[in-house]
Order: C-alpha cells, then structure tokens, then sequence
C-alpha cells in the first residue's frame, strides 16, 4: 500500500514521526509522500526524506497558507528545485480554497505560476480543492497544462472526474469513503475504475470512520483500501495492487534510490 498524501512532516507528529513510520510499514504501507504547504517546512520534509527510503516529497505552497509575498515564494520554490538534495516527485500542495477569505484571483495567479513551475521541471502536481473544481479545471486548461497529477482528496461527480481524468490526473481516495453517510461520493468512486484511483490518509487529519477524534495516520490506510474493495466488489489485494502501479506510474520515474 501507498500512502500517497500524508502530512508527516506537521508539528502533530513531531514527538513521534519515525515510530508512526515504522508503524506505517509493519501494516503493510510500503511508501508515502509528504507534500509540502509552505517555504518553512521543505527543509524539514526534505530532512525527514533524506535517510528515509520510504518517503517521497513534493513541494508547493498551499493556498490555506497563502505567502505575505508570492513573488518572493516563488523564487524560494525555484531555487529549492534547483539545491534540494531529496528530489521531489511533485509540486503540491497546490491549488483554489474559496473556501477562506484570500481573494481567488490571487490564488489562481499563485497556482497557475506553480503550474508554470512544474511544466518547466516536467514534474506532476498534487491540487487541492475546496468548492473550487470549475475553477482548478479552468486553471489547468488556460495553463496548457500536460504533466498531470493527483486531485487530493476528490469529492464530485463522475462528470468532473471525468474532466480531471481526460486532464491526465489521478484521483486521491482516502477516509472519506469509509462513512456510510458519504453516499454521493461513494457512489461516485465505486464508477470509476480502478486505474484512476490514489489510497490517502491526509494524516493527521481526514480521520477514518470510527477513529474521529483522534489523531489520523498512516498505519490506517488498510481501512481506505477495505472500503474501496468493497465498493468496486474487488479483494483488497487487487485494490493495492492497482493503486500501487498507478503511483508508480504517475511518480515513479522521479523517485530517488537511497
């Protein structure tokens, strides 16, 4: 199993990162990939990547932590692009939240310069969505962009999994699926194949049904998986079987040796 969207490199985990990562393997996760939010923190994931074969790393900058001075942040990511010792396999975590008070224009000029950025490195990008998928489609069609990626955490129609699909994206699929309440978008994932789908954690957030209130991680993701076979009528096996070689397909080829 991969764990293809976990925060491991939040303060949530720093008294223990290294004991939920070997917890993470025991259960069967054979890597994860931390994305990063802000300049502060690439350093930190790269740190944590550098002795750790398991992790993968992509750098961006969130829009829920939209820079004081994007122009400067851009430069920073630049040249993180150009020194980091632990190569990225993406740019992300990038993307629109209209839900908080950052004005959207300025969130679609700061996303479309990242995927500017990764166009120029030939790098996949992680997108984050919230109320916003009309506006990341548009984003991504006037970027012309190709390099594809990964929908963290999707919620929507098979419509607009569909778009995303033929944009060349992957699906990011994670606890939400396990609370029977989530009818629309249960449904939704049970119609879309296979080979378009990504396990996540978010972790620590995005608990698993019957685990809320308490701290999410990356040893769980056994439980996104029982939920997606059920869901497509599959054995899990087949489920993580899948779901690994669509990582590799979409990562693969940038992921160091260590």
């Amino acid at each position: 199993m991969i764990d293809s969207h976990c925060h491991l490199d939040l303060p949530e985990f720093e008294p223990d990162w290294q004991d939920v990562l070997s917890s993470a393997v025991k259960n069967g996760v054979e890597r994860i990939l931390i994305p990063g939010t802000t300049v502060s923190g690439w350093q930190r994931q790269q740190h944590m990547a550098a002795d750790n074969a398991q992790l993968d790393v992509a750098f961006g900058l969130h829009p829920y932590f939209f820079p004081e001075n994007p122009e400067n942040a851009l430069a920073a990511l630049r040249e993180q692009l150009q020194r980091a010792t632990t190569k990225p396999v993406a740019i992300g975590e990038i993307g629109i939240d209209a839900a908080i008070d950052t004005p959207i224009k300025a969130q679609q000029t700061l996303l479309e310069a990242q995927l500017e950025v990764a166009s120029e490195q030939s790098l996949p990008v992680i997108l984050h969505h919230r109320r916003s998928h009309h506006l990341l489609l548009e984003s991504i069609k006037r970027s012309h962009f190709t390099q594809g990626g990964v929908i963290h955490a999707f919620s929507g129609s098979e419509q607009v999994a569909g778009q995303y699909i033929d944009a060349g994206f992957k699906l990011g699929i994670g606890g939400t699926i396990t609370y029977p309440r989530a009818q629309k978008t249960r449904q939704t994932v049970a119609n879309i194949p296979l080979q378009h789908l990504l396990l996540e954690t978010d972790a620590p957030d995005m608990p698993i049904s019957g685990r809320q209130g308490a701290r999410n991680e990356p040893q769980f993701i056994g439980e996104v998986v029982a939920a997606l076979a059920d869901l497509h009528g599959k054995a899990p096996e087949v489920v993580t079987k899948q779901t690994t070689a669509n990582y590799f397909a979409l990562f693969g080829s940038r992921i160091q040796c260590k």
